[in-house]
């Protein structure tokens, strides 16, 4: 059997093939690979990206959102039931009001699970628009004063709590209404929470100067470059910037034995504990989709989002029964996930240890 680091090898240099620049890491029961391969831009030379090179990770943010709320409502400070009217009660513009549906309010819970009932978008946005040439940054004007205006605007497709919805524009307004409960930005809630308790120096709203000369800039599925994405205050859905190596820290504490072992281990504990049926062999926690494969695949249990935004692709998955994760960056907009979620099955499928362990 191949080791750990020729599986994450192979997996980079196939992507290398349709990506301009990709990184892949691999977790298997304490150990980390991590490859890179191809270029960060054409024309460039500085090589493969590598560990420390930042991407755009898209809707793998909304991790970071959830895990937020789960401190926040550890340390008291919010509920996992606080109504959104009530987190954003001095913010409200006069006059407009939250909607609503059914007997239950929309609440902080709903917001991280997708079960709010609020449309995928911000009122106004059509999904066509996210990735038109002609709107090249598409949520830059997701101002607060914009989304809770909107949000006055916005009937609700299900009653809170009722069903499924994918919607960026709830783990959005998650963000910005954990961020006005904390009454510091989105960005220094994150760090303040989540990147500074795991030790997390590159994941970032606003990169520095140093942070931004290894950010691989992003391109279409042609190898065009396209400009980075600002989501402004919808930031909780899909603004943050990282690398593998921060993000290989994340999936250690996530497939940490015990709460005492990491910092976030309570945090961790409680997203996990709050689960919503999607169907019959998949749910939501706070934050993370999962699903556990068929009996004839190996029965496997899988925990992962993924992310996109105009020039980047990620995806990040793992498996806490097996102790092995993948992470999967690209700067380019085609799809990560059929070679990754290939190599998070062979992880789960290996022998129990690999060689060189």
């Amino acid at each position: 059997m191949n080791d750990l680091g020729s599986l994450v090898q192979q997996t980079a240099d196939r992507l290398a093939g349709q990506q301009v620049g990709a990184v892949v890491a691999g977790l298997a029961r304490g150990t980390v690979e991590i490859r890179g391969a191809g270029r960060t831009g054409p024309g460039t030379a500085g090589g493969s990206p590598g560990p420390d090179t930042l991407f755009e990770i898209g809707s793998v943010t909304k991790v970071f959102t959830s895990l937020a709320l789960a401190r926040l409502a550890l340390a008291g400070t919010v509920t996992l039931d606080d109504p959104l009217a009530e987190a954003l009660a001095d913010a409200l513009p006069a006059g407009v009001t939250v909607p609503a549906k059914g007997p239950e309010p929309l609440a902080l819970r709903h917001l991280a699970t997708h079960t709010s009932g609020l449309p995928r978008l911000p009122a106004g946005m059509l999904l066509s628009s996210l990735l038109s040439p002609n709107k090249p940054d598409p949520y830059a004007h997701c101002t607060s004063d914009a989304l809770l205006t909107g949000l006055g605007r916005t009937r609700l497709r299900a009653a809170p709590g009722r069903s499924f919805r994918y919607s960026n524009l709830g783990a959005g307004l998650l963000g910005l209404a954990l961020a006005h409960r904390a009454g510091v930005g989105y960005g220094e809630l994150v760090r303040r929470e989540v990147c500074e308790p795991l030790g997390l120096k590159d994941t970032v709203l606003e990169p520095s100067p140093e942070q931004t000369s290894r950010l691989a800039p992003g391109h279409t599925p042609g190898g065009r470059p396209v400009p980075a994405w600002h989501l402004a205050d919808l930031a909780g859905a899909g603004g943050l910037r990282s690398t593998a190596a921060d993000l290989a820290v994340l999936l250690r504490a996530q497939l940490a034995d015990d709460t005492e072992s990491t910092p976030l281990g309570p945090a961790i504990a409680l997203t996990r504990e709050v689960r919503h049926r999607v169907n019959p062999v998949a749910w939501m926690h706070l934050g993370w989709l999962g699903h556990r494969l068929h009996a004839r695949q190996g029965g496997h249990l899988q925990i992962w989002h993924n992310g996109g935004t105009g020039g980047y692709r990620s995806f990040v998955a793992f498996d806490p029964e097996r102790q092995v994760g993948v992470i999967v960056l690209a700067n380019t907009r085609r799809s990560v996930d059929t070679p990754a979620v290939r190599l998070l099955r062979t992880l789960q499928t290996a022998d129990a240890t690999f060689p060189g362990q």
